[in-house]
């Protein structure tokens, strides 16, 4: 088997037929489709099995709700392929996806294939790298400090080995967990290839009724702070500027307690900080938040068009 693509699956029967339709019409002739539902309370489950009876590609796990990375995990621990790829259960593949990816880490032979993307709106992502990286240091700090402008995990193919030990984030952390897994690959120093091709339909702004909480804020904290401890000299600032930028989040939606406990938190503020963030950080929380406030209007506005 060459190519397993995992698929967490958590309600999302509005959008799983699409998904999976997208996988089965590809011109490749040797993959597999693992989907993993997670307990779904619609019809999601019922749905995977359907298309599992008419196509053999496809094969289905149901189990409790175990979160996001532990269906992933599970589904990469059933999966027959060499190599792995990553498809949430809203999103698509684009047509030739698995041949492009396919060819290219064949090719290249390396650790990790990273593709471009785009919306459901057909805004496409910016090509940021080209190529082999060959010092991962700033993707890293660009994905701790959430200014990465390529994909994390889904619109990649992976070395089935380069996963091991990369999918135990606790099932609390619901956001960014994606995030986490990457930033765990890529603390290996994998070789890493970037392409210019778009590979993949990200659906942006799907709704959701997720909080984030001051309790969820600390479990990342700690996540983050685990993962990236053992190059800690090279990536505290960026681990600083994320826990700035959880500051200014609870500063705009006017969380008292996460302030002061991130006011606590952070002692300094690195060199490297942008003089955005040392100006919001320095204004009383009654002036600084309406700035942050403007300013997530309009990053928002931008992510529209990536």
């Amino acid at each position: 088997m060459k190519i397993s693509i995992i698929i967490p699956v958590f309600n999302k029967a509005e959008y799983i037929e699409a998904c999976l339709l997208s996988l089965l019409r590809q011109d490749f002739d040797d993959f597999e489709i693992v989907a993993v539902d997670d307990g779904s309370t619609d019809r999601s489950g019922e749905i995977c099995d359907r298309m599992a009876q008419t196509d053999r590609r496809i094969r289905v796990f149901h189990q409790s709700n175990g979160g996001v990375t532990a269906a992933r995990r599970f589904g990469v621990e059933q999966s027959h392929g060499r190599y792995i790829m990553f498809v949430d259960s809203d999103d698509e593949l684009l047509p030739h996806a698995l041949q492009t990816m396919y060819k290219t880490i064949e090719e290249t032979g390396a650790d990790e294939v990273i593709g471009t993307f785009k919306t459901q709106t057909g805004a496409v992502s910016p090509i940021a790298y080209q190529g082999f990286i060959r010092d991962v240091t700033p993707l890293i700090k660009s994905i701790a400090t959430n200014k990465n402008r390529f994909p994390v995990l889904w619109a990649i193919i992976f070395k089935k080995e380069i996963l091991e030990g990369c999918l135990h984030t606790p099932r609390e952390i619901i956001e960014g967990e994606d995030l986490l897994m990457q930033m765990k690959i890529l603390m290996k120093s994998p070789q890493v290839f970037f392409i210019k091709d778009c590979v993949y339909t990200y659906s942006w702004g799907i709704p959701n009724t997720r909080r984030y909480t001051l309790e969820l804020a600390q479990k990342y904290d700690k996540e983050l702070y685990e993962t990236l401890k053992p190059r800690w000299k090279e990536l505290e600032s960026a681990y600083i500027f994320h826990l700035l930028k959880n500051y200014e989040l609870f500063l705009a939606e006017q969380q008292n307690d996460a302030m002061r406990y991130y006011r606590q938190t952070i002692t300094s503020l690195p060199s490297d900080i942008s003089l955005f963030h040392r100006i919001v950080w320095t204004l009383p929380p009654s002036i600084s938040r309406h700035i942050v406030y403007l300013y997530k209007i309009i990053i928002k506005h931008k992510q529209k068009g990536i």
